[in-house]
């Protein structure tokens, strides 16, 4: 029997035409087809080059395993291209995707119709960071005046003499919704609101039904008129000690919301959110119209659910969870601090949702602030926030993500204010946010959206 023999390589990807992220996503799952993808990086906007009149591009890199040689990767790479509209006009004009082998093993390559490693990759930043997130150990071959240059991803892209300080990596929440920026400095805090159609949530339970449509829609209405760029909207409480209702009882609660609200056109910039730990919910919240699983226990709860998330191509929040609502109160011991609790395990949670095929920019993290923490624990997360998000150095998982908070009307913020009447905590829960978007919170959850809109606006103005 021959052997087969395999090939190691990294490939460019490149979009900026129509909608550059679901190009991308395209691209990749028409390339599963002929070759092994096993690193995909995060994306990021960029600005063109050579050829400048032309929309910003989305930029990323994978690492495929193949047993194709270096041109029969590039014809495959090239029929991808085509079956997805790449139209050769302009050189290095606009396209809906571009395809470049950049690297393979630690080979060169000279051909006519191709050159690896890639003749300009060593002045493409486009190119080299997102390499360097996958791969920053490979080798770059290469010739300088006759003789052989051997250097590293890292080394090529720490050598940039330029670098554009404005690229970050994107997260998409749904195309009707700007692009997230989670390491720009001046990015906007989105709101999220908080529609719970559950008869026990500890502070609005009862408060909203599918059943009373009209109340639903001026509620909707008014959360959009408000600033809510994002619906979260949960069929199961997940107060501690509540009752699991099952996954045909909470679609009965959510589908008709999902539908009435995707019918009305005041939410036609807005994203659903589903607050769900069910694989079941999610398919079916999804067929409706969802955009993001808000997952309370980052995929442990319902082993389906990173698998499912990751074929329907949607965004997930994971949150960090220990246990489940009758458990978590009595799971607080962090030996070696919160903090560092919060970042190891999530980053395992991380490592889950990309083995199981979600991509870095379809990823948002949650701390879990009053899940699995104490009053002291709550406090130190939002203290040290800034510090949490800085934690990618020590798990790399975490670089780039962007991050969601979520202490509105908590009873902490309850028992510190001395106000037990969670509709009360308005001032409270404004603390909360204000420290989140200090810490560089990217979204904020929030049930008092009106007063929440105005915080966010001016810790904004502050912290931006």
């Amino acid at each position: 029997m021959k052997r087969r023999h395999v090939h190691r390589a990294a490939v460019a990807l490149g979009s900026n035409m129509g909608d550059r992220i679901a190009n991308i996503e395209d691209a990749l799952t028409e390339m599963r087809k002929k070759v092994t993808v096993l690193k995909v990086s995060p994306l990021y906007e960029t600005k063109p080059m050579y050829y400048e009149d032309q929309d910003l591009f989305i930029n990323g890199a994978c690492e495929v395993e193949t047993d194709l040689d270096p041109i029969g990767l590039l014809d495959t790479l090239q029929g991808v291209e085509n079956d997805l509209g790449r139209k050769r006009t302009i050189d290095k004009g606009p396209r809906p995707i571009d395809l470049d082998v950049i690297l393979y093993n630690r080979e060169r390559v000279q051909h006519e119709r191709l050159e690896v490693p890639h003749k300009l990759m060593h002045e493409r930043e486009f190119v080299l960071r997102p390499l360097s997130d996958i791969i920053p150990d490979a080798v770059v071959s290469s010739a300088n005046n006759g003789h052989d240059s051997n250097r590293t991803v890292a080394d090529l892209y720490l050598g940039l003499l330029a670098r554009d300080k404005t690229m970050s990596p994107v997260t998409q929440l749904t195309p009707r919704l700007p692009l997230i920026r989670s390491t720009d400095p001046q990015k906007p805090t989105s709101l999220m609101a908080i529609l719970n159609i559950t008869p026990d949530s500890f502070s609005d339970g009862g408060l909203h039904t599918a059943n009373d449509q009209a109340h639903l829609e001026s509620t909707v209405k008014a959360f959009i008129a408000q600033g809510a760029t994002i619906l979260d909207i949960g069929g199961q409480s997940t107060r501690p000690k509540a009752e699991l209702i099952s996954p045909t009882e909470e679609l009965q609660r959510i589908l008709p919301v999902i539908k009435a609200i995707r019918q009305m056109p005041e939410a036609d910039n807005t994203a659903i959110s589903i607050d769900t730990f069910y694989a079941e919910v999610a398919r079916e919240a999804v067929a409706a119209g969802a955009d993001i699983i808000n997952d309370i226990s980052a995929g442990v709860l319902d082993q389906d659910m990173l698998p499912t998330v990751a074929k329907l191509g949607k965004t997930i929040v994971l949150m960090h969870m220990r246990g489940d609502p009758h458990t978590m109160t009595e799971l607080t011991s962090y030996p070696y601090g919160v903090v560092d609790g919060v970042a190891q395990e999530l980053a395992q949670r991380v490592q889950a949702a990309l083995d199981a095929g979600i991509p870095p920019w379809r990823i948002i993290l949650d701390p879990g602030v009053g899940f699995a923490k104490n009053q002291g624990q709550n406090l130190e997360l939002l203290r040290r926030l800034a510090e949490l998000r800085e934690y990618c150095t020590t798990f790399p998982q975490l670089s780039g993500l962007p991050w969601l908070l979520g202490t509105s009307r908590k009873g902490f913020v309850g028992k510190i204010t001395e106000t037990p009447d969670p509709a009360q905590r308005q001032m409270g829960t404004a603390a909360t946010v204000t420290a989140s978007i200090a810490g560089g919170a990217d979204i904020v959850r929030v049930h008092d959206v009106a007063e929440m809109a105005q915080v966010v606006k001016m810790a904004d103005a502050i912290y931006r």
